[in-house]
């Protein structure tokens, strides 16, 4: 059967999460650091197998003092757990859209997850790459992957929420194809 790859392509893709703080606004960081793919049985993307991880102590929020204490063993661990890992269980179509489920690791918890996806379509670049673009939202709680550290202020406000919303706007680029035995 012959397979078709598709290898993230980091330079036209991004990875964004968003929390509350203070339960009055949102913080929103990324992870400036990370790869995948897709492996397809034909041109659809239907029941490809998506594989994911991130590079923990790539993640920024735009503050390095907060940077530092999410990449501390109060959230990440990332000196222990580098990587945050997804890997694909299946790629569902739902109408023009897919539902992606797969099982994500953060430190040394996996749990299920199932994330929308936006199929934005595919493209030949200017250098005859053929690219397929997609949306990727969901979201988790952060204490059920172990990122169970909680603060209250003075004033009895909880510092963090427990929800994360996940956002990826991600590209890929079409490999050779193989042929398997």
């Amino acid at each position: 059967m012959a397979t078709t790859t598709w290898v993230l392509d980091p330079t036209h893709s991004e990875v964004q999460f968003k929390i509350k703080h203070l339960v009055i606004s949102t913080v929103t960081g990324s992870f400036k650091k990370f790869e995948g793919k897709a492996v397809t049985e034909n041109d659809t993307f239907e029941n490809a197998q998506v594989t994911f991880s991130l590079d923990v102590a790539s993640i920024d929020t735009n503050q390095e003092q907060r940077d530092e204490h999410l990449r501390n063993n109060d959230f990440f661990d990332a000196a222990t757990h580098p990587q945050i890992t997804f890997t694909s269980t299946s790629l569902t179509k739902k109408g023009d859209d897919y539902k992606l489920a797969g099982n994500m690791t953060v430190k040394d918890v996996t749990k299920p997850v199932t994330l929308d996806v936006e199929f934005g379509g595919t493209a030949t670049d200017f250098y005859g790459n053929e690219k397929a673009g997609f949306e990727v939202t969901g979201k988790i709680n952060r204490k059920e992957f172990g990122l169970t550290f909680h603060a209250v202020t003075e004033a009895g406000s909880i510092v963090l929420g427990d929800d994360v919303k996940l956002f990826a706007n991600v590209q890929f680029i079409k490999q050779k194809e193989e042929v398997l035995a």
